[in-house]
């Protein structure tokens, strides 16, 4: 569910929001967000100073599973932490010299991993049977897979090359189901088979790949439906059994093994959500096949239920505090490359992403152990929400590391909460307030603390932005 644009396939669909609470009537519904969504928060437009990312090392592909099944690593088995991107109709609406500007770009901001649909129609962001800005078809006979358009994919070739010299992941998806299912259902099984294969075959040779399957997959409980798209994810695997493969499924809500038919065959498991984050995350996190879980989808800047910065990072902090292996941000202008697009790339959105990932990647973020029995963050945490408004739930995500040497909590309403000091390590911890407006911290007075009995922490009235959010991390002296 993406963007409500004039012209595009609408869809009706009745939303119940805070269980029988809200109901909210979405009409007139196509892809993303319409004339009548949010717009960019005021704010958001540009940033003078866009925030620095923290310096590591590149990462060096291809990447793989952790030994214990819950977070990627590199080639060299550094922890891989998702920061993503959404450019979807990056191949069909820019040229390779405005693809590099696009990736230079995210790279200076810290972004490691982009979701690009290798063929997108007016679902999408493109145009009507996918050619590109400047005309190329990706197939010789319209809607046939088994005739693919050299021309066509070597431009795609060139664009997942350089996103790799970027140090840059690409999320690939061999053929998106919001606009694409039709080509597939025409073609069967079999030539979704041969499709498979051939892009297997293709793209085998480039280690930055990472597959993405689905896409607004409404229909997959469907087995003809799901039969199609999961005869592509064979054939690529066929030939190329060591690139990881996951799969976006249906809004509201979903997660990549709902779908039992995909097991074996997926390497991740791709969280999807407009409600709070942390239900559809905990949900894959707790998942028997313990494969890692992360945020492919949820609210984008601009649009669906965005309403400023603060319903982004509530999404941000509740997905890395639920056990995530990482996440994708998305931007209104940048995901369809909206007429001026560029100067929509370092938003309010963007800078937050900066900062959410500086606070975890410089600390063991792999270790971080969910405290969904409330045994850390023991009273304040607010209810718990697998539906609903993000901008209105106050739930607290907490997590701690096995060892107890840290501990981290976002309040995303400002409550006090009691934290019981005695699941940390050694004598003392560090307390301190982080901004996730400025990514500042605020020693809280008396620290470090004795880790003794129980504690109540209440943060500052307001952060820098204006919002009462805050995040506090418990560091062991």
């Amino acid at each position: 569910m993406k963007s409500l644009v004039a012209g595009r396939r609408r869809i009706v669909i009745v939303l119940a929001l805070a269980g029988a609470v809200i109901a909210l009537g979405l009409a007139a519904y196509v892809r993303r967000a319409s004339s009548a969504a949010p717009a960019l928060h005021p704010a958001s437009v540009r940033l003078a100073k866009p925030a620095t990312p923290l310096l590591t090392r590149p990462p060096v592909y291809p990447l793989k599973i952790a030994p214990n099944g819950r977070y990627l690593v590199d080639h060299d088995g550094r922890p891989f932490l998702i920061v993503g991107d959404s450019p979807q109709a990056l191949i069909v609406d820019v040229s390779l010299k405005q693809a590099d500007h696009f990736f230079a770009d995210r790279e200076a901001a810290g972004f490691n991993s982009l979701w690009v649909n290798l063929l997108a129609d007016d679902y999408t962001g493109g145009r009507p049977d996918g050619p590109t800005y400047d005309g190329i078809v990706p197939f010789l006979r319209t809607g046939d897979l088994s005739t693919p358009n050299p021309a066509y994919f070597a431009r795609a070739d060139a664009m997942i090359r350089l996103a790799g010299k970027h140090h840059l992941a690409v999320f690939l998806d061999p053929i998106e189901t919001g606009g694409w299912l039709s080509v597939l259902q025409s073609n069967g099984p079999s030539k979704a088979y041969a499709y498979g294969r051939y892009l297997g075959l293709r793209y085998r040779s480039f280690p930055n790949v990472v597959w993405l399957n689905g896409n607004d997959f409404q229909s997959w409980s469907n087995p003809r439906d799901d039969a199609v798209v999961l005869a592509v994810a064979r054939g690529i695997r066929s030939v190329d059994p060591d690139q990881l493969q996951t799969s976006e499924l249906n809004y509201l809500t979903s997660t990549s093994l709902d779908d039992a038919r995909w097991r074996g065959i997926l390497g991740l498991d791709a969280a999807y959500t407009y409600a709070p984050t942390y239900a559809e995350v905990l949900k894959a996190y707790r998942n028997r096949d313990r494969i890692p879980a992360f945020m492919i989808e949820a609210n984008y800047e601009g649009e669906h239920w965005y309403t400023g910065p603060e319903t982004l990072r509530r999404q941000e902090y509740w997905t890395m505090l639920s056990g995530a292996t990482g996440q994708f941000y998305g931007n209104k202008y940048t995901w369809q490359f909206l007429s001026g697009w560029q100067t929509h790339l370092d938003t309010v959105g963007s800078r937050q992403m900066t900062l959410v990932t500086n606070l975890f990647s410089r600390r063991p973020w792999f270790d971080l152990v969910p405290d969904t029995k409330h045994r850390l963050v023991v009273s304040g945490y607010g209810t718990y929400s697998n539906s609903g408004d993000v901008n209105s739930n106050d739930y607290v995500t907490a997590a701690r590391t096995p060892d107890g040497r840290l501990a981290i909590a976002y309040l995303p309403g400002g409550q006090s909460i009691v934290v019981d000091l005695r699941r940390m390590a050694g004598r003392r911890v560090r307390a301190q307030w982080y901004d996730p407006t400025t990514g500042t911290y605020r020693t809280i007075a008396g620290s470090p603390l004795a880790t003794k009995g129980r504690r109540t922490f209440t943060p500052p009235a307001k952060n820098h932005g204006g919002d009462p959010d805050w995040v506090l991390v418990l560091t062991a002296t």
